[in-house]
């Protein structure tokens, strides 16, 4: 072989070790955009919460007479939790969020479709802290895209 035949295949084989790395790691670090596609649930009346912070916007739900009620529970997703934009907060962090509320047990970012008193189809993302044995709301906003 030419020496400029040996440049240009290690150059290639350079090229080809880098590009398969990059996507190898790219798959193993969950790749692409790593978003999950969550999906939305109606809580009605009649639905059975599969959950504890469920039961506790069913209950909520119905106390406002606001059922029925489209949720998309995103739990304790951390890459959600940093579009989250409310009034307390904008992009936290659990540890701000654990700074805030010193006796958080645990958090749930959850998205709400619901109607309102006026009529009009409203949504909003709530920030769910769990702190002294119950469910409350830690912030509301919206979720960036």
């Amino acid at each position: 072989m030419s020496k400029v035949t040996k440049i240009i295949m290690i150059f290639i084989i350079f090229d080809l070790v880098v590009i398969g790395g990059y996507f190898g790691f790219k798959t193993l670090s969950g790749g692409g955009s790593g978003d999950i596609d969550y999906e939305w649930i109606q809580i009605d009346a009649y639905y059975t919460p599969l959950d504890d912070i469920e039961a506790f916007i069913k209950q909520d739900a119905e106390e406002r007479d606001m059922l029925p009620v489209m949720v998309k529970n995103y739990g304790k997703d951390t890459k959600v939790l940093r579009k989250f934009r409310g009034k307390n907060f904008a992009s936290p962090t659990e540890t701000q969020i654990k700074l805030k509320y010193r006796e958080i047990e645990t958090w749930q970012l959850v998205e709400l479709k619901y109607t309102a008193d006026t009529g009009r189809d409203a949504q909003r993302a709530i920030l769910y802290v769990y702190e002294h044995q119950q469910w409350k709301v830690g912030d509301s906003g919206t979720i960036a895209q």
